[in-house]
């Protein structure tokens, strides 16, 4: 679990995608290198991947299908600025919000405006994600937590202070960009628990059975 506020800046040195996974390499500053061990977790970009090996200059990580299909990776060419976030460990601060690491899906910067040193952000969201954002609600954009200052539609708008800008990838985009989005985990339980209150009671009583035959073996 993460919180969404970043550490450091990576580089992508390496990507290889394919068709059965691939493999991404990263360079990362030395404060935010040492404890990433072989095994460890680390979110790129917001997206929690495994160390699979660790070096004198970053780490390399594997990269399932799953991962391919759902985030910005396989767009991401060598050279590209990722954020880094190592996990939230136990009595550290919450400055952000949950942040799981499962990414959702892939939007693009439709609007990347400085004014002065702050600016704003505007984001496109897929159809099936808008439903999750909200004013003044989380979202996870490539790993940072950010609060939504408006949205309409499939659009979504962030203010983003000069402290975001200097410490994450986001002084590196451009409109058309892609990123990796994380809708708030409080949406999805909200939006389950609704449904199941709403479902008529022969269907939950069905689904039940049909979850218990499965647990014994059938």
């Amino acid at each position: 679990m993460f919180t969404g506020i970043i550490e450091t800046i990576g580089r992508i040195e390496r990507i290889e995608p394919s068709s059965g996974g691939g493999r991404i390499e990263i360079a990362v500053e030395s404060a935010a290198r040492a404890p990433l061990g072989p095994g460890a977790s680390v979110a790129v970009n917001g997206c929690c991947l495994t160390v699979a090996v660790a070096g004198e200059e970053g780490f390399v990580a594997d990269l399932s299908p799953e991962t391919l299909r759902r985030t910005s990776f396989a767009e991401l060419p060598a050279g590209s600025l990722v954020n880094i976030e190592r996990p939230l460990t136990a009595g550290a601060e919450l400055g952000g919000h949950f942040v799981l690491g499962h990414v959702d899906g892939v939007g693009r910067v439709e609007r990347i405006l400085r004014e002065g040193e702050n600016g704003w952000l505007s984001v496109r969201v897929a159809p099936e994600m808008a439903r999750y954002v909200a004013e003044k609600g989380s979202l996870a954009i490539d790993g940072i937590s950010l609060t939504v200052a408006a949205c309409a539609g499939l659009r979504a708008d962030f203010a983003i202070i000069p402290y975001t800008f200097a410490h994450t990838n986001l002084r590196a985009k451009a409109e058309g960009d892609p990123v990796n989005l994380e809708i708030d985990v409080l949406a999805r339980y909200i939006e389950r628990l609704v449904q199941a209150r709403t479902e008529p009671a022969a269907s939950q009583a069905e689904r039940l059975t049909l979850a218990r035959l499965i647990d014994e073996g059938f």
